[in-house]
């Protein structure tokens, strides 16, 4: 009974984070969806193949408009990389479809607060600027040609069969035509599925874990650990160790959104939260992605250049929000105080449950399942 009721408590707590960011998820992929359902790839692919300014701006709104799955980013970045986007464009589009999409800012509004979403886009924002410096003071031609070599070897990766899907509506008219119509609601319904199917895993990994964290693991660990009691020293680590713990979570996508709510809770600083929550993109299982992807040269290169960026973007994003005063001095996770409740966001996820409930129908009404086969095909062939 000893051992039964601390794990209890840390389901019941990872339920409690999951159950009150449930509906923003839901709506965020649904939209993201949608947006998906109008995008080609292929179109898109064609227009980022300069290293050019109005290219990067290009990959950064495509990014942002496609599934903040981050395996599903890396894959779908290759897939663009190889139908002819340039490297760097491809890689602001990866920062920025697991950084700057709607749904990971509803989570981070509606788990962790408004600053933690405005940080994100913020930081998402000068991540890009960095990383597109960072590339051209150092990529060559030589490391794009052996990346580009590699690229073209088959198909390798947990989801490359996500990113060669492309479901998006063939009919041209104005927006609302083309939504409004069978054919837009079985695309959305697959983007939905296919989208909470990348991402299933690492969520509930990183809720587990962080239920667990916030029952097994006491505070003052994890105040030792960040220098709680040394404002300055905890503002210079914090951007340096968060990527750091992110990459040994082996949790990425908005699955590490829990896990930065209980390093916030244990006195890791602002910056150093908003860096963990950027380094999705170079946790282990993905940096071995990039090995296949790319090679190890390119590999250690994205990790050195992302690594850079996310510990540049979190100073500076702690230091305009310092200076603003608009860092949050509550450091608990508010759901796993009050405890469950029916209020506002239980009835929301009653209809958000409803919502998705239509989405998957549509999915398998439509044969679906036959498509996520070839698409787990896909995935398994190397």
């Amino acid at each position: 009974m000893y051992v039964l009721s601390p794990i209890a408590r840390a389901l019941y707590e990872a339920f409690l984070m999951f159950w009150v960011v449930l509906w923003p998820l839901v709506l965020g992929f649904t939209l993201s969806g949608v947006i998906q359902a109008l995008v080609s790839k292929r179109a898109m692919a064609r227009t980022l193949g300069g290293d050019n300014l109005k290219c990067y701006s290009l990959a950064a709104l495509l990014g942002a408009a496609s599934s903040s799955c981050s395996y599903a980013a890396v894959a779908l970045a290759r897939s663009i990389f190889r139908k002819g986007a340039s490297f760097t464009s491809s890689m602001v589009f990866e920062i920025a479809s697991t950084n700057l999409v709607l749904e990971l800012g509803l989570i981070l509004l509606f788990f962790l607060g408004w600053q933690f979403a405005l940080a994100e886009w913020l930081g998402g924002i000068i991540m890009i600027v960095v990383l597109i410096f960072l590339m051209r003071l150092s990529l060559s031609k030589k490391l794009i040609l052996e990346a580009r070599s590699q690229a073209e070897k088959g198909i390798l990766g947990r989801m490359e069969g996500h990113a060669e899907m492309d479901m998006s509506l063939k009919n041209q008219g104005p927006f609302w035509q083309k939504v409004l119509t069978k054919d837009a609601l079985t695309s959305v319904s697959h983007f939905f599925v296919m989208d909470w199917s990348s991402v299933l895993f690492d969520l509930v990994l990183g809720f587990l874990i962080a239920g667990a964290l916030t029952v097994f693991v006491p505070h003052s660990f994890w105040q030792a650990f960040f220098l709680k009691d040394n404002p300055t020293l905890s503002f210079i680590e914090g951007p340096f160790v968060g990527p750091a713990v992110a990459i040994l979570s082996f949790v990425c996508s908005i699955g590490n959104i829990p896990l930065a709510a209980v390093l916030w809770a244990g006195g890791i600083s602002f910056g150093g939260v908003v860096s963990f929550i950027f380094a999705d993109l170079i946790v282990l299982p993905i940096l071995d992605i990039y090995r296949k992807y790319y090679g190890w040269k390119t590999m250690f290169y994205i990790l050195g250049t992302f690594y850079l960026t996310m510990v540049c973007a979190g100073f500076v994003v702690e230091i305009i929000f310092s200076s603003l005063g608009l860092v949050p001095t509550e450091r608990t996770i508010g759901i796993l105080e009050e405890g469950f409740k029916w209020n506002y966001t239980s009835f929301l996820n009653i209809i958000f449950i409803f919502i998705a409930g239509i989405l998957v129908w549509r999915f398998f009404k439509t044969g679906g399942m036959s498509m996520f086969g070839m698409m787990n095909k896909k995935n398994h062939e190397m």
